[in-house]
């Protein structure tokens, strides 16, 4: 009788594990990646959720609004402020409940919908084996020869290239169509996302390439490679947090409202700096990674509220298109 009754058993636990109550994230690539935080953050939610979280990769944002109310997501994972206007227009999204008073970010933090889990600063991120004097400014950036070769994203389809605009827009205000006519010659190509800029960087074929101020500590813990710097500007440098937000029409919502709680534990937080290599949103600085903790950082920060970003965005893209399509 043993038999039979350990069959049965077995039979049973696979539909035992299909049981699980599923938790649907839209998350980009970076995030869902073997290099992204995706795993670790899926391994660390499922070990006490009880149920299944699943990544679904892709324009999360575009494929959000794309499907309204009959949309599968419960979080949506990785927006950041410069889209959050779009997405908060919608009224798709409910209120993350958490106490938002004391996170380590370097702006204030009042949203009661998007919930930062990270943040850093846009960078040229260079080689110094490669190039001995970067510029030491934006304004000597924008004056190097034209041979320089600079890799970045394109504003359209990237959050770091609509990044880029808007921190030329906020350095340099009604001058930044003068400043895309200077930059714009020393640009090699225009990626449509970060990956595919960075690999280039990577592979030696440019000198510069626009990421963040935490890029180097990738190469630093991972490959001991202490040769890739950011440029730290003293004009400033933009500043990016993403963000999650729970589905006001999830059909999952205590779970939902479960993954919301824990993303501000120092849990999840410890993921973040060597995951998903950014800044954690709160997480005391004397808890970060020592890689993290060594980084320069820029002393002014630049950020435009959603609504700036929103209303800027468009003059901003125009400006660029005309540079980049002469």
């Amino acid at each position: 009788m043993k038999l039979p009754l350990m069959l049965v058993l077995l039979a049973a636990t696979p539909a035992i594990a299909q049981d699980k109550p599923v938790l649907t994230v839209y998350a980009g690539e970076s995030i869902t990646s073997e290099w992204g935080p995706g795993p670790k953050i899926e391994e660390g939610f499922e070990a006490f959720c009880n149920c299944d979280l699943r990544f679904v990769t892709g324009d999360e944002l575009s494929r959000v609004l794309m499907e309204g109310e009959r949309t599968e997501a419960d979080i949506v994972f990785g927006l950041n402020t410069d889209v959050t206007a779009r997405a908060r227009a919608s009224g798709l999204f409910a209120p993350h409940g958490q106490d938002t008073g004391d996170l380590s970010l370097p702006i204030e933090w009042t949203d009661d919908i998007f919930l930062p889990y990270n943040w850093g600063e846009t960078a040229f991120v260079y080689d110094e084996t490669r190039l001995q004097n970067p510029p030491a400014s934006f304004a000597e950036l924008l004056e190097a020869p034209d041979d320089m070769k600079i890799v970045i994203q394109d504003p359209r389809s990237s959050v770091s290239g609509l990044a880029l605009l808007l921190w030329v827009k906020s350095v340099y205000g009604d001058q930044a169509p003068d400043a895309w006519a200077k930059l714009a010659p020393k640009v090699l190509t225009v990626t449509k996302g970060w990956s595919e800029s960075y690999g280039m960087f990577t592979e030696g074929e440019a000198d510069m390439v626009l990421s963040y101020t935490t890029s180097p500590a990738y190469h630093i813990a991972e490959e001991d490679d202490t040769t890739k710097r950011a440029a730290i500007f003293p004009e400033g440098h933009y500043f990016m947090t993403e963000v999650a937000a729970q589905l006001r029409t999830t059909d999952q919502p205590e779970l939902a409202q479960a993954f919301m709680d824990w993303i501000l534990t120092p849990e999840f937080q410890t993921i973040i700096p060597l995951a998903n290599w950014s800044l954690p949103a709160k997480l005391p600085q004397d808890d970060w990674p020592q890689v993290m903790r060594d980084l320069p950082r820029p002393e002014k920060t630049l950020f435009y509220s959603e609504d700036e970003a929103e209303a800027l965005r468009q003059p901003a893209l125009d400006e660029w298109l005309r540079a980049f399509s002469g």
